[in-house]
């Protein structure tokens, strides 16, 4: 398999970026990179975190700290995710299993893409035996077919997936201008395996003055309604993901979700949305601890975990430096990305006086 070694001059996330950008076309590098329309929320999430200072304690008791958490029931050895990201093997030609196996390796948890490049049952017959790994989850758009929505969702099931993590932010793609300059095409070989079979829905001719996203494509959109019989049909938790505002929040839990995760899809959906470091407090404060919260967007430092913590979150989820490592060195790559966070992570609650991360608080 082609580039498995990690460079010996990649120290932290940020030069696995670097690195990966010579490992991507301009085509793939447009679709991982970029986010939507002017990319200002793409750069919030970043900033968001920086902004945040950490006020260290001193001269606390750390011997025998840990970064265990626990999340919908299970013990992990870290609350670091990767999180869920379409058609891996853009990247790199073992794509989601390499992912996957880095994962495992490193006791994270994965939310594998509905639109990933590999079969669901591949990825979860790869990495269930492993007694290690951290939760195994499935994303889901619910698609315009409900009956084949529900065969998606009993495959997850029977393939062992632990929990069902619906996108509830993207009734359509956002402005990716980044995408449309490259020309962004799907290479032949790579595509959404496990949507096969689906048909595209009925389009409607247009009449005068109407809109082909309002009267043809948002037909389609899910709604709350859906979320209540998403729940109808599966036994697995539902966690929400792409949740910002707090009156939304307390309407998921109103339904009973497993969980949340404030999102704004990396900044690839809606230009403007505010940061997820901003978001994440208003959500917290809004559920009061009724179900765990999770969030994602521009973590890059173990700091950037340890600050999500305090502020309420169980875990968080990390998207484009796997990428990176995936792109650099596949499946060692994205675990050597892992160890760096988690060895940061540990660095950051010992600097602060934190031996768990129980101690860490707003």
């Amino acid at each position: 398999p082609a580039r498995q070694q990690v460079p010996s001059d990649i120290v932290i996330l940020a030069d696995h970026e670097q690195h990966a950008r010579q490992h991507l076309d301009d085509n793939a590098w447009a679709y991982f990179s970029g986010g939507a329309a002017d990319e200002i929320t793409l750069r919030a999430n970043r900033s968001a975190w920086d902004a945040l200072p950490l006020w260290p304690r001193v001269l606390r008791p750390l011997a025998g700290g840990h970064t265990r958490v626990t999340l919908l029931g299970r013990t992990l050895a870290h609350p670091i995710l990767l999180a869920p990201i379409a058609s891996q093997r853009l990247a790199h030609p073992d794509g989601e299993l390499a992912m996957a196996y880095a994962a495992a390796a490193l006791g994270a948890g994965v939310v594998l893409s509905t639109q990933a490049s590999a079969s669901l049952e591949s990825i979860a017959e790869a990495v269930r035996p492993d007694p290690g790994r951290g939760p195994l989850w499935f994303q889901l758009y619910l698609q315009h077919d409900r009956g084949f929505t529900q065969a998606l969702v009993a495959r997850a099931e029977a393939a062992g997936y632990e929990a069902l993590v619906l996108t509830v932010d993207a009734p359509t793609s956002g402005a990716r201008d980044r995408e449309r300059r490259a020309g962004f095409r799907l290479p032949s070989g790579v595509g959404p395996v496990n949507l096969a079979g689906l048909q595209p829905p009925p389009a409607p001719p247009l009449g005068p003055g109407q809109s082909a996203l309002f009267d043809r494509l948002l037909h389609h959109a899910p709604t709350w309604d859906d979320v209540a019989w998403l729940q109808s049909i599966t036994r697995l938790p539902i966690v929400l993901k792409g949740v910002l505002h707090p009156a939304d929040a307390r309407q998921a839990i109103s339904l009973g979700v497993a969980g949340l995760i404030v999102s704004n899809h990396g900044g690839r959906t809606l230009d403007t949305a505010p940061a997820t470091a901003h978001a994440l407090p208003r959500v917290v404060q809004a559920v009061q601890g009724a179900v765990p919260v999770l969030v994602d967007g521009g973590i890059r430092r173990g700091t950037d975990v340890l600050k999500a913590i305090a502020l309420g979150a169980s875990a968080v989820l990390l998207g484009r430096p796997a990428v990176w490592g995936l792109a650099n060195a596949g499946a060692a790559g994205v675990a050597h990305v892992l160890r760096l966070l988690r060895d940061e992570l540990e660095i950051a609650m010992a600097l602060t006086g934190c031996a768990t991360l129980a101690d860490a608080s707003p």
